[in-house]
């Protein structure tokens, strides 16, 4: 399943490049008549509609014509949501300046849940700024990218 999913996201990235778009993730999940593919895109100014149901058509079409993904599946395209993960080191890098929720593989100073404004990227570490709760002072934290198990961006109103 390891070379159809590579496979399957050379594809979409390919076709998501031609209208300015980027594939956030890729997943084939559950098994028989129940798979399921789903693409998450990106662009600048956010994904529409049109976006999702163009990139849909052409990536189903490749898969169909190819026969990529042996059996049935039912594709589903969209966008990563307000909540999206962080998932390449240039996602931490586009995202400075957001609010983000930060879970580690290993414990830092005790905790393995962090949530703070990422202040950046440098040398394969993320910086977050944590803010100041009761009885705890404002502070800085820094992440090994080896080590966050997963991150996602906080939506703010």
């Amino acid at each position: 399943m390891a070379l159809e999913i590579d496979r399957v996201r050379e594809i979409c990235e390919r076709v998501a490049a031609d209208f300015g778009l980027e594939v956030v993730e890729v997943e084939l999940k559950g098994g028989g008549k129940a798979r399921t593919l789903r693409i998450y895109l990106d662009k600048p100014g956010g994904v529409t509609l049109d976006d999702c149901a163009t990139v849909s058509r052409e990536v189903g079409t490749i898969l169909d014509v190819e026969d990529v993904i042996t059996g049935q599946y039912t594709l589903e395209v969209s966008s990563p949501g307000l909540d999206r993960k962080l998932l390449k080191a240039a996602d931490y890098e586009r995202f400075t300046g957001s609010l983000v929720k930060l879970q580690t593989r290993d414990a830092i100073n005790g905790s393995r849940n962090f949530q703070g404004r990422l202040q950046g990227l440098r040398e394969g570490r993320v910086t977050l700024e944590i803010p100041a709760k009761k009885k705890v002072p404002a502070a800085q934290v820094e992440v090994e990218l080896s080590n966050v198990e997963k991150a996602n961006l906080v939506p703010e109103f």
